[in-house]
């Protein structure tokens, strides 16, 4: 795996890269003609002909290049469709970034903690998280009794594992984006993304937003112990099941929101574990809708009484 990692006002960015070896990979890409070719194809994907009148090179000689840079892995096909009674293919890159590797120089540790994104969990936290800025505010129940029920929240601290996650991918922001529930109320801060910590009892936000999840609490018997799914009409009753939710926010328009709640705080723990260490479970069958919910139950692996891993229930 090779990365390009580049440094832009004290923040770094890391791409996904290959390193060209070989003559003939490196003649591939040498002509000034060729790389007008791969940055056509990089702005987007293209067939040969489409291609060539765009950067008004003749055909036969955009086909000519394209068929050696696909021969070295540097352009490969990535998707089909019939035009004019043809097959047209259209060509992308099949790397974002191409370096020739020389065989001497000094090679240390890196010390910065990459890790390879997940482009699923990359897409989901979009837009709370855009270019690798921190685009939301993080919303946990205040600790004293508030709300309709004058509940106290025991689940906001879970939120520190969350922004562990989000600090992978975002730098620090500017400005405060930890909010109790109660002051985004009194300040009227509906017009944010907001990531909800916490169930409809301590999160008087993800009260307000329940209805229009496509996983929510049951709101008619107090004390709203139990998860509805909206797809598949189950119900889920287990103190340690919990929701990851994600919707267009019903207050502001292309805002959107997520919900990270549990029936009870070991619900909301099994949500947050899910999010943080197990998403490529969680986001298996995700495929970038903007109205997505799961149900998660928390399991206790290791026996001493606490959530430690969870399972996906839908």
């Amino acid at each position: 795996m090779v990365f390009l990692v580049t440094e832009k006002n004290d923040k770094y960015y890391i791409k996904s890269a290959r390193i060209i070896t070989g003559a003939e990979g490196i003649k591939s890409i040498a002509n000034a003609t060729a790389r007008k070719i791969l940055f056509g194809l990089a702005e987007r994907p293209s067939y040969p002909a489409e291609l060539a009148k765009r950067l008004r090179i003749h055909e036969q000689l955009v086909y000519y290049h394209i068929r050696r840079m696909e021969r070295e892995k540097i352009v490969e096909v990535k998707s089909k469709s019939e035009r004019g009674g043809a097959l047209a293919k259209y060509y992308a890159p099949t790397e974002s970034a191409f370096a020739i590797e020389l065989p001497y120089g000094e090679e240390s540790l890196a010390e910065i903690p990459f890790r390879k994104e997940n482009p699923k969990l990359k897409q989901f936290l979009y837009p709370f998280i855009n270019a690798g800025a921190l685009n939301s505010y993080v919303v946990v129940g205040a600790p004293d009794p508030h709300g309709l029920h004058q509940v106290r929240s025991r689940d906001g601290h879970y939120g520190i594992d969350l922004a562990l996650l989000l600090g992978q991918y975002s730098s620090i922001p500017s400005e405060f984006v930890t909010k109790l529930d109660v002051d985004v109320r009194a300040e009227n801060k509906y017009n944010q993304n907001m990531i909800l910590v916490g169930g409809v009892l301590t999160n008087v936000i993800t009260a307000e937003v329940n209805k229009y999840l496509p996983v929510r609490f049951d709101t008619e018997n107090f004390p709203f112990r139990k998860i509805i799914s909206e797809k598949t009409g189950k119900s889920y009753i287990e103190d340690t099941c919990g929701i990851i939710a994600k919707i267009a926010s019903p207050f502001e328009r292309e805002k959107s929101i997520m919900v990270i709640a549990g029936i009870r705080f070991a619900g909301t723990k099994a949500a947050v574990l899910g999010l943080t260490r197990h998403f490529e479970a969680i986001f298996e069958k995700y495929s970038g809708e903007d109205n997505w919910g799961c149900v998660v139950q928390g399991l206790d692996l290791d026996g001493d009484g606490k959530v430690d891993s969870v399972r996906v229930l839908e």
